[in-house]
């Protein structure tokens, strides 16, 4: 179960860090109420999952999934590039991302 928090508070991440641009530095209301609520909510589920893993990996792997979702976003919503060598490197991220899962006791 821990991991399942792990990964929601990940794909949480990516949205309270796409959430940021939307705040405009905090100006608008909802998005910045929203983008508080997500920040809130996702480091509460990365500190239960760090019960029971690892926080070096518990926090690694937060921020690759957290990562690897704003730069996803960023293209799909913020029409960010999306040249090859910048998904090569996601790509490795996310290669990583499995590497700490697997070699991970927890």
């Amino acid at each position: 179960m821990a991991w399942i928090y792990l990964v929601v508070a990940g794909l949480l991440e990516a949205a309270w860090a796409i959430g940021l641009k939307y705040t405009e530095g905090f100006t608008k209301l909802v998005p910045s109420v929203l983008t508080l609520v997500g920040i809130a909510i996702s480091m509460f589920l990365l500190a239960v999952a760090a019960r029971t893993i690892p926080i070096g990996t518990a926090y690694s792997v937060w921020v690759g999934i957290g990562a690897v979702g704003a730069v996803l976003l960023g293209i799909l919503l913020l029409d960010e590039s999306k040249d090859f060598a910048r998904l090569f490197f996601v790509a490795l991220l996310i290669v990583s991302l499995i590497g700490l899962k697997l070699t991970t006791r927890a």
